[in-house]
C-alpha cells in the first residue's frame, strides 16, 4: 500500500510536535509518525522540565539563539493556552571562593547572548532568600522557569490536529529512498505501508541518526556520530528545602547535579552525566553516593537516605566524553542536497525551551517546497 502526503514529521517528541504545529499553521498537510505508542516517551518526558534562560551557550550558536527566542515564545504560549508553568527563578551557586570568578564569566556569557537580567549576589544575600543554601555567591536568573512538558506537547499536538495534521503512533519508519517527486518512506507497524512526501522532517531524537542513515540517496557523510550521555535523577523524600531551582557551577557534559522543583513542589536532583554504549533507563541506586556528596556542597542539610531513584533520560550527544558540547544541527537541503528533507541532530537541552524557535527555523528552510 502506498500513499502520498505533503509533509511528514518523524518523531512525536516536543520538537517534532512543535514542527508539525508550525507546518500545519502554515497551511501544510502534515502526518506525524512515531514508533512508540504515545507522544513524548523518550527525551521529551525524561528531563528537568526547565524553561532555560539561555545563559551558558556559546554566543552565536543555535543553542544560544534558539533558546533565548524559544524562551519568550514558550512563556507567551503557555500564558495564552493556560499551560501550567511558573517563572520560579534559578540560583547558580558558587560553593567555593574560586568559583565566584566563574559566575562572573557566566554572567558575561549570558549578557552576550542577550540575557541581561542575571544578578550576582553574595552568599549572605542568597541565604536571605534561600536560608538553607550554602554558597559564597550566586547568580540569580529570574527568567528561568518550569513547565508541564506533557501539557506543552499536548497543546502542540492539539494545535496541529486542529489544522488538519494527523498523528500515527506505533508507526516506526524503517527506511526511505529519495525519489524524483519526493521521499518515499517505509513505515512499519500493524499495517506496513509506503508513504511518499514532498517534505520530510527527521525529528527522531535518539533515533535521528539511524533514520537518516536508512534513507537511500542521503550521503552518509552528512550523518554525524551519536553518543549517549545518560542523566540519572533522584527524588527527595520530604519537603523541598528551596523554593527556587538551584544549580552548581556547570561541569563538563552537563549543568551539574542540580535541584529542580516540579509544579507540585516536589524536589528532584539531577541529572548527572553517565556515558553509556546503549539505551538503558534504569537508575543504579549506588549512584546516590555521588549525589549526596555533590548536593551537600550547596545543601549540607541533606540527610542520609533522603534520595530515592526516580528516572533517567539520555542526551543525544554529537561528541564523546571529554569534548566540548556540540551545537544543535538543523540540516537542510543546502547541506545534504536532498530536496525537502530536514534532519535534526543533537537536539538535547535546551531543546524543550527552544522547540518553537526550532520549528520556525525548519519552516523557513522548507518554504521553497510549499
Amino acid at each position: 500500500m502506498s500513499e502520498t502526503i505533503e509533509c511528514v514529521v518523524i518523531g512525536a517528541g516536543v520538537v517534532g510536535l512543535a514542527v508539525a504545529r508550525a507546518l500545519a499553521l502554515a497551511g501544510r498537510e502534515v502526518v506525524i509518525l512515531d514508533a512508540a505508542d504515545a507522544i513524548g516517551t523518550e527525551t521529551s518526558s525524561r528531563n528537568s522540565e526547565v524553561i532555560h534562560a539561555g545563559i551558558y551557550y556559546p554566543t552565536g550558536s543555535l543553542k544560544a539563539e534558539l533558546c533565548v527566542e524559544g524562551k519568550h515564545a514558550v512563556y507567551a504560549y503557555c500564558a495564552e493556552r493556560g499551560i501550567p508553568h511558573r517563572r520560579c527563578t534559578k540560583l547558580i551557586a558558587a560553593t567555593r571562593p574560586e568559583q565566584v570568578a566563574q559566575l562572573e564569566k557566566i554572567q558575561a556569557q549570558a549578557r552576550a547572548n542577550g540575557v541581561d537580567d542575571l544578578v550576582l549576589i553574595s552568599g549572605a544575600e542568597a541565604r536571605r532568600i534561600e536560608p538553607l543554601l550554602a554558597c559564597d555567591a550566586a547568580l540569580v536568573s529570574p527568567s528561568t522557569g518550569i513547565v508541564d512538558s506533557h501539557a506543552l506537547m499536548l497543546a502542540y499536538q492539539g494545535d496541529a490536529e486542529d489544522r488538519g495534521a494527523a498523528l500515527a503512533v506505533l508507526s516506526p519508519v524503517r527506511g526511505g529512498a529519495v525519489r524524483n517527486d519526493g521521499i518515499e518512506l517505509e513505515v512499519g507497524g500493524a499495517e506496513p505501508m509506503r508513504l511518499r512526501a514532498r517534505m520530510v522532517v527527521n525529528a527522531g531524537g535518539l533515533g535521528a541518526q539511524a533514520l537518516a542513515a536508512a534513507i537511500d540517496g542521503l550521503d552518509r557523510r552528512h550523518v554525524p556520530p551519536l553518543h549517549y550521555a545518560k542523566g540519572n535523577y533522584f527524588s527527595l523524600t520530604g519537603k523541598s528545602p528551596f523554593t527556587r531551582l538551584v544549580y552548581p557551577v556547570p561541569e563538563p557534559g552537563g549543568l551539574g547535579v542540580h535541584i529542580s522543583i516540579d509544579l507540585a513542589g516536589q524536589a528532584r536532583f539531577g541529572p548527572d552525566v553517565e556515558w553509556i554504549g546503549s539505551i538503558a533507563y534504569d537508575v543504579d541506586p549506588h549512584r546516590a553516593d555521588k549525589f549526596y556528596a555533590e548536593v551537600r556542597r550547596y545543601w549540607p542539610g541533606l540527610r542520609d537516605g533522603a534520595l530515592q531513584p526516580a528516572y533517567a533520560g539520555i542526551r543525544p550527544k554529537l561528541g564523546p566524553a571529554g569534548t566540548p558540547a556540540a551545537d544543535f544541527v538543523i540540516q537542510g537541503p543546502d547541506v545534504h542536497g536532498v530536496p525537502g528533507l530536514v534532519n535534526l541532530f543533537g537536539i538535547e537541552s535546551p531543546g524543550l525551551t527552544a522547540s518553537p524557535a526550532i520549528a520556525a527555523r525548519v519552516v523557513r528552510i522548507l518554504e521553497p517546497w510549499f
